[in-house]
């Protein structure tokens, strides 16, 4: 096993000393189906609730998601397909146990998701209605507004919330740094607002526990599905704060985004994989099939196979894309199920009823990140994280379609169920003897072109290197200004090196990781998990060997 050499980044990010304090028991950061689940679902159970929010309620990644929820709710499935097709996606990374916590406990999550008020489709004899994904061996995918899944669960959470006075929201918060007791357990956080009168700027909220459900990474690439709060804040408090993240070097990148040019950047518009399970195939320049004769699955194979698949016929050709073609679908069809990707074709000039959808992978999904146990929590006293910042070992080396909103959901009911019986006395925070630091948010573009060209979809020693380097300079410049592009870019670089450092590390191909240099799954060698953490600024990864799950 190589090693890494130590990384130095700031220790903590560089900020006013808060100008306010107020207390709560548990606070919860991040709007998305997670927080907002863990929220509801600790209410009567603790006493006050905070849950903070970067920018509006409803801004976070799970209203942009299309495809739907997963979980065996068909006729004839069964949690135990579910978890096969979830380890056989996870190409031998996932932990068993935590999946099979996922697909028992799904259904049941998800039925109380619709007792709250989400409404998921029907067919019509009045049962609910499911759709296939990529890697699905079954229709499993539930789906509301036919394409508008997640947003139709963040209205019901919202309005759930709204309905729940023992639950205060502070909405335009950006969560800074955890505050740490003298037992290294958490004793608050420091956030700055905007925009909420008495709680302006940088200000420190004391309290028993913080439950992380943040989100991704996604803006650490140049091209990404991701919202433009999803600068992996939560990842890197976690990681100055001494959390171990797991799995970095994971990232998904969805086969099926919208190609707009080669100089669009930030986020782009996603083309479910339920167009494909409804029918839609790939092609190539030519008119040919993509995907028949590479997998059993054909157009439906999981999201590494397919992006690698285009990404290799992108090259072959010098093509900047393929195509999707569903024009077989209808008019009728496409306005009925896929309404909202049907509005945003039109709006980039292609109307999916008579052409071809440009289509190319870009960043989706980061199958790593705050490493927990089956109850969410962290290694941190206090800590406890759920959805995308967070690793439960279900999604492994590549996230089965359709089950990032049940983990979110099925993982947060888990908190709640032993965050009460754990909660930490009110402690003083211990002084801060981390090294504060801050690059200007003005590298943000460089450094997002320097992951995407080195640290994207494919990737190699050199490549890496190079772009490590490249990360190592930059980490060098100093913000002549303090603010939340700046605190957000190091969020950014911080996460950005531990990535690409345990993609350097991991010489192997598994699932989204795909090192041209290595080109076969390794598992002799990288069966288990890169760990990273952090002491002050200095970054160090180590392996934790795990037999491989593969299947039943």
């Amino acid at each position: 096993m190589p090693t890494a050499p130590v990384r130095r980044v700031p220790g903590r990010l560089l900020a006013p000393a808060p100008g306010w304090t107020t207390t709560a028991d548990v606070v919860v950061v991040g709007s998305g189906i997670a927080g907002l689940t863990a929220a509801l679902r600790l209410r009567g159970q603790v006493g006050k609730i905070l849950v903070v929010t970067k920018d509006v309620l409803a801004a976070g990644s799970t209203q942009w998601a299309q495809g739907g929820i997963a979980a065996a709710l068909g006729p004839g499935d069964t949690p135990a397909e579910h978890l096969v097709d979830t380890l056989v996606a996870g190409a031998g990374a996932c932990d068993r146990d935590a999946v099979e916590v996922l697909v028992t406990e799904g259904p049941d999550a998800v039925r109380e998701l619709i007792a709250l008020g989400t409404n998921f489709d029907h067919d019509p004899n009045g049962e609910l209605s499911l759709t296939r994904e990529g890697g699905h061996h079954r229709d499993r995918i539930a789906h509301a507004g036919g394409d508008a899944t997640g947003a139709e669960i963040q209205r019901a959470l919202i309005a759930a919330i709204a309905q729940t006075p023992e639950i205060e929201v502070i909405q335009h918060a950006l969560a800074v740094d955890l505050l740490l007791a003298d037992d290294g357990g958490v004793a608050g956080l420091t956030l700055h607002v905007m925009g909420e009168g008495q709680r302006d700027g940088v200000g420190a909220v004391l309290c028993r526990a913080v439950v992380l459900a943040s989100g991704g990474l996604g803006q650490v690439f140049a091209q990404t599905t991701n919202p433009s709060v999803s600068t992996g804040d939560g990842m890197a408090v976690a990681l100055r704060a001494g959390a171990v993240l797991r799995d970095l070097e994971f990232v998904q990148f969805h086969p099926t985004v919208m190609y707009l040019g080669a100089d669009s950047r930030g986020q782009q518009p996603l083309i479910s994989e339920a167009v494909r399970g409804e029918g839609g195939f790939l092609v190539d320049w030519d008119g040919d099939r993509l995907m028949q004769g590479v997998h059993e699955l054909g157009d439906l194979a999981p999201r590494d196979v397919v992006a690698k698949a285009i990404t290799r016929r992108m090259d072959e050709t010098g093509k900047p894309h393929l195509w999707l073609d569903a024009r077989h679908l209808g008019r009728a069809f496409w306005e009925r199920r896929f309404p909202t990707i049907l509005a945003t074709c039109r709006r980039h000039g292609v109307d999916p009823v008579t052409d071809l959808i440009p289509v190319a992978p870009a960043c989706h999904y980061a199958s790593g990140g705050v490493r927990t146990d089956l109850w969410g929590r962290s290694n941190v006293p206090g800590l406890y994280a759920t959805g995308e910042v967070a690793c439960s070992g279900v999604h492994g080396a590549n996230r089965l379609a359709s089950n990032s909103l049940l983990e979110g959901l099925v993982f947060s009911r888990r908190i709640a169920t032993v965050l009460p019986e754990e909660l930490r006395p009110l402690r003083p925070p211990a002084p801060d003897t981390r090294t504060a630091g801050l690059v200007p948010g003005e590298v943000r573009r460089e450094l997002q072109e320097v992951m995407t060209a080195r640290a994207g979809v494919l990737r190699s020693a050199d490549g890496l290197a190079d772009g490590l380097g490249h990360l190592d300079k930059l980490a060098g410049v100093a913000a002549e200004s303090v603010d939340q592009e700046s605190w957000e870019t190091t969020n950014l670089l911080t996460i950005s090196t531990a990535l690409a450092d345990a993609a350097a590390l991991r010489e192997e191909t598994r699932g989204s990781h795909w090192r041209e240099d290595f080109p076969e799954r390794d598992d002799a060698r990288f069966a288990g998990h890169l760990d990273v953490v952090m002491r002050d600024g200095a970054s160090t990864l180590a392996f934790t060997p795990a037999p491989a799950t593969d299947g039943a």
